[in-house]
């Protein structure tokens, strides 16, 4: 199977329908404090646009329920990512709500001093069968997510990515760009991929030669490990 790309921090519907283009398999849209946030109405305008075949995912960062049930309803998202340490109930009580075509993603920070942590975080994800996937990031003390840092690949492939315990599907992001990516994945073998600064002209803006070019090299280099 092909690798899996999501494009995220998408505010405009220019640039999700050039991510959509592009090839990615999914888009993303911020919804908390960023430089890239976005609102539901706003998404709710461009989700109508793309294609059905594009996945369309909301971030969250603390997050009600009631407030992500609200606005994947209200966009026609197609899934949904858990931005923080959720109530472990959280994901169960998201697929009651919203039924099981909507795909959940956890996000996992990695840091190689804190790896143990993360190695347990993930053995709990995959105990939960309403978690479709996690997302490895990076973290800063200013960002959750979008953060163009990188994590050390080499040692979250020891830890998470070749660790037969780790189950779900685990997605890299944190620092990707068109540079580094084929790297990341001849490194890692991660299920998928997701960028956000590493393909932008501007916070909150995309760079369209960067968005075609980063997808080419993922997929090139996909192909090549086949």
């Amino acid at each position: 199977m092909s690798i899996w790309i999501k494009i995220c921090g998408n505010t405009s519907l220019g640039d999700a329908l050039a991510a959509a283009e592009a090839g990615a398999d999914a888009v993303g849209f911020v919804f908390a404090p960023s430089l890239r946030r976005v609102t539901a109405a706003e998404v709710a305008a461009i989700t109508p646009h793309l294609p059905e075949t594009v996945e369309k995912i909301g971030v969250f960062v603390d997050a009600t329920l009631e407030e992500i049930v609200s606005t994947v309803q209200a966009c026609g998202l197609t899934g949904l990512q858990l931005h923080f340490n959720a109530d472990p109930d959280l994901p169960t009580r998201l697929r009651e709500l919203l039924g099981p075509e909507v795909r959940i993603l956890r996000v996992i920070h990695f840091h190689a001093a804190s790896a143990a942590q993360c190695v347990a975080e993930i053995a709990e994800c995959s105990q939960n069968p309403h978690v479709d996937a996690v997302l490895v990031d990076s973290r800063t003390t200013v960002a959750a997510g979008g953060t163009g840092v990188t994590y050390d690949w080499v040692e979250a492939r020891k830890a998470i990515f070749e660790n037969a315990t780790a189950r779900k599907r685990l997605i890299a992001a944190g620092g990707l760009n068109p540079a580094n990516v084929a790297e990341a994945i001849a490194t890692l073998r991660p299920w998928g991929v997701d960028a956000v600064s590493g393909v932008e002209a501007a916070p909150g803006r995309k760079d369209v030669a960067k968005v075609r070019e980063f997808i080419v090299r993922a997929r090139a280099v996909d192909r090549e490990m086949e």
